[in-house]
């Protein structure tokens, strides 16, 4: 059984895109110097598309990440340690992430989407495996309950 089989099911889904947007939240918000006001910046302007943007993108993209991280999860369950075993492959992780990302953006229409996401993309997969840790604990609650 994938994550997205465990993780969507209609008793969870809507939890695990709540803990999702509250780590975004979390993680734009404990940003600083430069790069974090253009982060800040960037997820204001994506908020301001309109009302539930950020829930409805990441309810949108939610099936393919845990796709992605499927492989990845079920290598730390055979070793007994999911958890442990993506954050100690946060690079991994981060990549498997932002080709899900960057294959969407391919069909994005709204330009300040795109631009957005064009601009901060350099700097994307730092900021990701800075969120691995606790994404992994988020699964983890879901994938246990």
């Amino acid at each position: 059984m994938g994550l997205s089989d465990g993780l969507l099911n209609t008793n969870k889904k809507a939890m695990v895109v709540e803990d999702c947007c509250n780590l975004l939240e979390t993680q734009i918000a404990s940003k600083s110097g430069i790069s974090g006001m253009a982060l800040k910046a960037a997820f204001g302007a994506l908020k301001g598309i309109k009302p539930g943007y950020i829930p409805y993108a990441v309810e949108q993209l939610l099936p393919q990440c845990l796709t992605a991280l499927d492989p990845i999860w079920n290598e730390g369950v055979q070793k007994g340690d999911p958890v442990g075993h993506v954050i100690a492959n946060s690079s991994n992780t981060a990549d498997a992430l932002l080709g899900v990302t960057d294959a969407r953006l391919k069909t994005v229409k709204r330009q300040i989407v795109r631009g957005t996401y064009d601009k901060l993309r350099g700097s994307a997969k730092k900021h990701v495996e800075e969120a691995i840790p606790d994404l992994a604990n988020i699964i983890d609650k879901y994938a246990k309950a």
